[in-house]
């Protein structure tokens, strides 16, 4: 048997298909050591849920971070009460979903930590959400691994370096994808397939790629993992 890896940064809240892809693999690289994306298509300090108007960001303040400043080093705002805005936002939208009851505790919990960085508050809201959808999986964060490169050739020197016999890449990153890299190291590299479910949602027409928050309010825990491994 090989070793699936996937790499992917510690995003807040992530949406289905993350833990659709943790699913399969044996180890999670946490990609905390690139560049924060603070404006445009970043997704480490905000996601998506449903509301009576559509689709609305929840955004992590963050204390304004110099250009090129890595993931792991972004520092909370304390100027901005945004994890009560947050509780506020979610209680409002699902307070009427049916398993509102049995989730929301889960939500309020995660606000109660209290930490420094950024990357502590997206890993502890990952790992809720790893209990809730029961995925087991060894990670490593990708700044203890000394890895080289850019781009491709990072990933590529941070897989050989953990053992990896296959990369398991978001389709996403297919834009910027160059092969020669994991030819060079030996790594096979499959892309995920990954179709997002439909299900039972507040507020009308269904709205894909939301937070995974949004599925479980919806569907209760039992039901969120069955629909999660059948995508």
């Amino acid at each position: 048997m090989g070793k699936i890896v996937v790499i992917h940064q510690p995003d807040f809240l992530p949406y289905l298909g993350f833990f659709h892809r943790l699913l399969q693999a044996d180890l999670w690289v946490i990609l905390d050591n690139v560049q924060f994306v603070h404006k445009g298509s970043g997704w480490q300090h905000r996601d998506k849920i449903k509301t009576p108007a559509g689709e609305k960001w929840i955004t992590i303040s963050v204390q304004k971070p110099k250009l090129g400043t890595p993931i792991q080093e972004v520092i909370l705002s304390k100027d901005v009460d945004w994890k009560n805005n947050h509780l506020n936002l979610i209680r409002q939208n699902y307070n009427k979903a049916e398993f509102f009851n049995e989730i929301f505790p889960c939500i309020q919990e995660l606000y109660r930590f209290d930490c420094f960085k950024m990357v502590d508050f997206n890993l502890k809201s990952i790992k809720l959400l790893l209990s809730l959808f029961d995925i087991k999986i060894e990670y490593v964060m990708a700044s203890t691994l000394g890895g080289r490169g850019k781009n491709n050739e990072l990933l590529s020197d941070i897989l050989k370096k953990v053992g990896a016999t296959t990369y398991l890449s978001g389709v996403g990153a297919k834009d910027y994808f160059k092969q020669e890299p994991f030819d060079k190291a030996g790594i096979d590299v499959v892309w995920q397939k990954f179709v997002h479910p439909v299900y039972p949602q507040l507020f009308g027409e269904f709205i894909p790629y939301l937070s995974s928050i949004d599925l479980l309010f919806n569907c209760g825990i039992k039901e969120s993992r069955e629909i999660l491994r059948r995508c």
